[in-house]
């Protein structure tokens, strides 16, 4: 019977992959991606999820529409993280299936509310709980053990300063919740067929799709407190290594006269560990470098220490030496380490994967700049892919940050994966606009970008260019805080909220969790007319039984009645 029930089961789990629905489910998910650089067709994230929610809605069961939300979030997936092919190979699929069960929910969601027939009331809830899901799934799939937040849905917007204005309250999540409900809207409108419902449905399109620029016109950046010059060194793909070492220090010479306060370098761009005596006659040399710029330098090291830890590490270097370091916290998933290694490290033997993880650093802290002609500059300084993560520039501003910084090198991916450098750039006006501060970007190869405190591009150099890119910053006050800044991460925990609540109204009606049955009490028999209770409040008597009779007083039950004589 057991081995009959394990057959059945094994049957018909790979008779899904039969079912062509799926595998439109699977295309539909892929749909959405091409709202992100390269192709940057942001407006598709207001509509493009409708595809895959009319066939979550059309699935004949709740258990088929969360299958269905599966492969759509698969598609999502090896869609948006295509650039991990290099380094995953075919273990990107597994990845992808793994981490595509989050959107389960998203499917069986809209299933349980949209499916007909959608009264107002449903409309109304599929508003708040259908994008609560995508959030939830987006958030979770965020922490670093997972691989972190890469193609988060509100990121889509990131050329859209008005649009951003959310990010500022909620951060990139609220956002997304925009969007998502906005494609909710448009659903509803569809296919309702009262007109009250599609009235709602198009109205909360509208709003959703108002909510940003309501906010950027109803708010207003924090005064410019001073101004800075910052210099951003990108040398691009050099294939000599003897001249690659020393390519950013060749474009560093001579910045003097653009009066910079702040001259920085992509990642990797020192392949020497500057504290050791060995690399003593290389830090003279930058130590020399800023003396004659006037401007200190930002390089970032790429080396192995003699115990054989390998890190990445932000180095602010003076005309005396080394004034500040920052190594790297959140690693790029599989390229510099494995989440999970004890059960994937396997992913090593048939792809690029990390042969070994990286050291992470302690956390984000800030690094204190000494201008020529001011006072000093607190800078927050990141490295790479942690321009995706919200939680660290809020670090970073809370600890007096008017600037944020991030060193990154996408040469990995600059054959064939070009999509990944514009949406790695991309990131940092969603990082702007939620903090409030200006953020710079200095890629080794491209692409270096600024973008002001509210989110608006100031300089884009792609992977062409090759020299220096001077940009001047207004900064905002120290104190100035976004409400994101003040509040953190209020908008998926207020969806995680509404996600479980829903959950739980299910589960309840679809009997899956039964409400609690008050016990039954048997009722008190009364034998005498004037009946009275004792402290524990049983009925008694004030009768006593004959000769032979069962006494009462107790306050048991009687196991028959029994007559008067």
């Amino acid at each position: 019977m057991v081995r009959g029930r394990s057959h059945n089961r094994t049957v018909a789990f790979w008779r899904g992959f039969s079912r062509p629905v799926r595998y439109a489910a699977l295309v539909a998910g892929a749909l959405p991606a091409l709202a992100f650089p390269a192709p940057n067709l942001e407006f598709i994230a207001w509509f493009g999820l409708v595809p895959g929610m009319l066939l979550f809605r059309a699935a004949p069961t709740a258990r088929e529409a969360a299958v269905r939300g599966w492969w759509f979030g698969a598609g999502f997936l090896l869609a948006s993280l295509d650039w991990l092919a290099p380094n995953l190979g075919p273990g990107l699929l597994l990845v992808v299936a793994f981490i595509g069960v989050l959107w389960t929910g998203f499917g069986a969601a809209t299933w349980g509310l949209l499916r007909p027939p959608v009264t107002p009331w449903r409309a109304l809830a599929a508003l708040a709980v259908v994008p609560s899901y995508w959030l939830v799934a987006d958030w979770v799939r965020s922490w670093q053990g997972f691989g972190g937040p890469w193609a988060v849905y509100g990121a889509s917007q990131w050329q859209h300063p008005a649009i951003l204005a959310l990010a500022a309250l909620g951060g990139v999540w609220l956002v997304s919740f925009a969007l998502v409900a906005a494609n909710t809207g448009i659903l509803i409108a569809v296919v309702a067929r009262p007109i009250t419902v599609r009235v709602i449905g198009a109205a909360a399109a509208l709003i959703a799709l108002a909510a940003g620029p309501v906010a950027f016109a109803f708010t207003s950046a924090s005064p410019v407190s001073r101004h800075v010059t910052i210099a951003l060194v990108q040398p691009g793909v050099v294939h000599n290594p003897q001249i690659s070492a020393y390519a950013s220090q060749r474009l560093s010479a001579g910045l003097r006269g653009d009066h910079a306060d702040l001259i920085v370098w992509g990642e990797s761009s020192v392949a020497v560990d500057l504290s050791l005596p060995s690399s003593a006659r290389r830090l003279r040399q930058l130590e020399q470098l800023s003396a004659s710029d006037d401007a200190q330098l930002l390089v970032n090291q790429d080396s192995i220490a003699p115990d054989g830890d390998h890190s990445k590490v932000a180095l602010l270097i003076g005309r005396n030496g080394i004034d500040g370091r920052y190594v790297k916290t959140r690693l790029v998933p599989f390229g510099e380490y494995i989440p999970f290694r004890r059960e994937l490290g396997w992913l090593t033997k048939i792809s690029k994967a990390a042969a070994q993880n990286m050291i992470a650093g302690p956390g984000a802290h800030v690094l204190r700049v000494t201008t020529p002609a001011g006072p000093p500059l607190t800078i927050g300084v990141l490295i790479c892919f942690e321009s995706a993560f919200p939680d660290m520039s809020r670090v970073d501003t809370d600890q007096g940050a008017q600037l944020i910084v991030y060193q990154t090198s996408d040469s990995t991916w600059q054959a064939g994966w070009e999509w990944a450098q514009p949406q790695h750039a991309a990131l940092s006006a969603l990082r702007a606009a939620e903090t409030g501060r200006p953020v710079v970007q200095a890629a080794l190869t491209g692409d270096s970008v600024a973008f002001d405190a509210r989110g608006r591009l100031l300089a884009w150099k792609g992977s062409a260019f090759r020299g220096v890119a001077v940009v001047r910053l207004g900064l905002p006050p120290v104190s100035a805080r976004t409400l994101y800044d003040r509040l953190g991460d209020y908008v998926p925990w207020t969806a995680v909220a509404i996600a479980a609540l829903a959950a739980g109204i299910a589960l309840i009606r679809t009997g899956r969790i039964r409400r609690p049955i008050r016990p039954h009490r048997p009722a008190a028999i009364v034998w005498d007319r004037n009946p009275r209770r004792d402290r524990s409040g049983a009925v008694t008597s004030s009768r006593t039984g004959a000769p032979g009779e069962p006494s009462l007083g107790d306050g048991s039950p009687a196991a028959a009645p029994h007559s008067e004589q």
